[in-house]
């Protein structure tokens, strides 16, 4: 690792040992980093030194900034965090706040001054803010006023949170009063390409959220993989969409993606599918970012918006059902850009371009990663196999002082925790959580799979299935399926529709109905509490 310029090393001190690391792979010019690399300097300050600082960058609720004027907020903020605040490179800072112009230059701010962005979930209580505060030992906070109530409280019971400034306030010590004076203008914390910039907490499908530690170069990576080869951004592009920045899909999708090619992008407080919609139509937005549960949502109502301006939609955190692709695609006249990430990861490493998407398949691997299907002792499965999905390239688990690095990296290899199986021509075709996997009678089956069977009935708005305990069988299919408008639970018009679709051994023996499924806030379905609902 290079000289670090972290005063604070709690990163590096707490980074797992490096013979625990995935193997980490840079081909090309494009992967090649030099040893001091601060990121917000290439995605931000960049644009300004070659004359592009009057461009369009980033818009909210009655706020539109330029490259150069979100660069002048964000040098500010990062002389209030530097000298009001007592931040020093290395310590970690917490963000808390809605997606917003403000939480943007708070991010650049973080990333200016040497110090670590510690994005949080803004639907995320005390007591969860305080194991996130714990597990990364945050020592200053940076949040907005209107959801203070629950930080404060998290602050109360952990004294390491010394230092609180919140925005979007008209307080006397608020960050907008702080940083007015100062000047526009900071030098950049000279970091090296491996000092920590970024600790991600996953969004909490399995209810114990792990940090994930990435470095300033792995901040670039993920702009030179994805981005360049499968979705092919232009400058002119407005981005917009539903995943918060604490979710690395949101982050990248609506931040890092757009400004690394010199485009903007459109941060909405609340992106329903309903309000997602109108703010296409409002902006003229061209790229959309969100999850296959909100494209599903959005397809009966597009009639009522002008999306002519959208060009490109993408569907990531979690899989595409191939009803739902082709139900967007009726809709819209768009082919949806599927892909896999993982926080661990940071972003997108199996997907594909519109024109080579295939339905029921994630992709091939990216420019820049590789991936192959291993079985449980980690030898390489032949095409048609289901087994584990391994991946490497540039950027790869390491977890905050987290025992289960070493279940995530075997061999040198990232494993996500999805079941996969790669096809004769190259194709990922997602199967299940691996831990997902139910076995009934003796049968593999893959959960997903009686989902998009169900999925393509029409009286199905969404569903989930799992497999619970059963006596005769060892487990039993079950969904939970929700409903449109208009239809009445009826149990065996579905099954026999699921044995129609798929082999009839697959069908859901025991079907229960609700009002809603449980998500996460990025849009996750939470299968975990559907199996145990305490």
């Amino acid at each position: 690792m290079h000289p670090s310029a972290h005063l604070d090393t709690f990163a590096r001190d707490h980074l797992p040992p490096q013979d625990q690391w995935p193997e980490l792979v840079f081909e090309g010019p494009a992967l090649q980093f030099g040893p001091r690399l601060n990121a917000a300097t290439e995605l931000l300050d960049r644009w300004v030194v070659q004359g592009d600082g009057a461009r369009p960058c980033v818009q909210g609720a009655g706020v539109r900034w330029t490259y150069a004027e979100l660069q002048t907020q964000a040098n500010r903020i990062a002389h209030v965090l530097v000298s009001e605040m007592g931040v020093v490179p290395g310590n970690r800072v917490l963000l808390r706040g809605a997606n917003t112009p403000q939480l943007a230059a708070c991010w650049f701010a973080v990333i200016k001054a040497g110090a670590i962005a510690v994005a949080t979930m803004p639907l995320l209580r005390a007591g969860e803010l305080g194991k996130v505060i714990d597990k990364a030992q945050v020592t200053h906070a940076l949040c907005d006023a209107a959801l203070a109530d629950e930080l404060m409280q998290a602050q109360a019971a952990h004294a390491v949170l010394r230092r609180v400034c919140l925005y979007r306030s008209a307080a006397p010590d608020g960050l907008e009063a702080l940083a007015a004076r100062h000047g526009g203008d900071f030098t950049n914390v000279d970091t090296a390409s491996d000092d920590c910039a970024l600790i991600a907490f996953t969004s909490g499908t399995t209810g114990q959220p792990k940090g994930t530690m990435h470095f300033h170069r792995d901040l670039l990576a993920i702009c030179r993989c994805w981005p360049v080869h499968c979705l092919r951004a232009a400058p002119d592009d407005v981005f917009i969409g539903s995943p918060p920045l604490a979710f690395t899909f949101g982050l990248g999708g609506l931040l890092l993606f757009p400004m690394s090619v010199g485009a903007s992008a459109v941060l909405l407080e609340k992106a329903s599918p309903e309000l997602l919609l109108a703010a296409i139509d409002e902006h003229r937005a061209t790229v959309c970012f969100t999850a296959p549960t909100s494209y599903r949502a959005m397809a009966p109502l597009v009639g009522q918006h002008d999306l002519r301006g959208l060009r490109k939609c993408v569907s990531a955190g979690e899989a595409l059902p191939a009803a739902t692709r082709s139900l967007w695609k009726q809709a819209s006249g768009l082919e949806l850009i599927d892909g896999i990430g993982a926080t661990e990861l940071l972003h997108i490493f199996i997907s594909h371009t519109e024109d080579t998407a295939r339905p029921g398949a994630t992709g091939r691997p990216v420019p820049g990663y590789q991936a192959c299907i291993l079985d449980d002792e980690g030898r390489p499965l032949p095409p048609g196999q289901v087994g584990r999905l391994a991946v490497k390239g540039p950027t790869g688990c390491r977890y905050l002082a987290d025992d289960r690095q070493r279940q995530y990296v075997q061999g040198g290899w990232n494993l996500t925790g999805d079941a996969y199986l790669c096809d004769a021509d190259g194709y990922f075709v997602y199967q299940a959580r691996t831990d997902d996997m139910i076995i009934s009678g003796g049968y593999n089956i893959a959960g997903p799979e009686v989902e998009a069977a169900l999925l393509s009935h029409p009286a199905v708005a969404e569903c989930a299935v799992i497999g619970v305990p059963d006596d005769e069988r060892g487990q039993l299919v079950k969904a939970f399926v929700v409903l449109r408008a208009g239809h009445v639970p009826d149990v065996k018009a579905l099954q026999e529709h699921a044995k129609a679709t798929i082999a009839p051994y697959k069908y859901p023996r025991a079907i229960e109905f609700r009002d809603s499924l449980p998500r996460t806030e990025t849009g996750k379905l939470q299968r975990f509490k559907l199996k145990d609902p305490t």
